[in-house]
């Protein structure tokens, strides 16, 4: 199932039902979308953790979700993005970096469907 799910909509009660009925879930907009993409790629939270990372905010996202069994699969036209997207099996993000990204959630919608 598709859901739109980024560090400000995380849908915390949708995603854990979907898993629990066997169901894989895949983020929809995981960098933000519809012109929401700056403010989430520089928020302050998520650039300490991918500096500590050395990695980049998108890559810190996109970890986020893999390690919340949320599929991704970002889209982009530039080659640079596309090859930094593919690098997140490098790190993994602790569970005190996993509660300060949960901590950002505003239920903060960018997409209505």
């Amino acid at each position: 199932m598709q859901n739109e799910i980024h560090p400000y909509y995380q849908d915390t009660d949708v995603v854990p039902f979907i898993h629990d009925q066997g169901i894989a879930v895949q983020a929809w907009y995981p960098l933000g979308g519809r012109g929401r993409n700056d403010e989430l790629l520089s928020d302050p939270v998520l650039a300490s953790i991918a500096q500590t990372h050395d990695a980049s905010i998108s890559q810190v996202i996109l970890r986020w979700d893999l390690q919340r069994s949320v599929i991704v699969i970002p889209g982009s036209s530039n080659p640079a993005h596309i090859e930094e997207d593919t690098e997140l099996y490098q790190f993994a993000l602790t569970e005190e970096e996993m509660a300060a990204i949960a901590a950002l959630n505003r239920n903060e919608k960018h997409d209505w469907y």
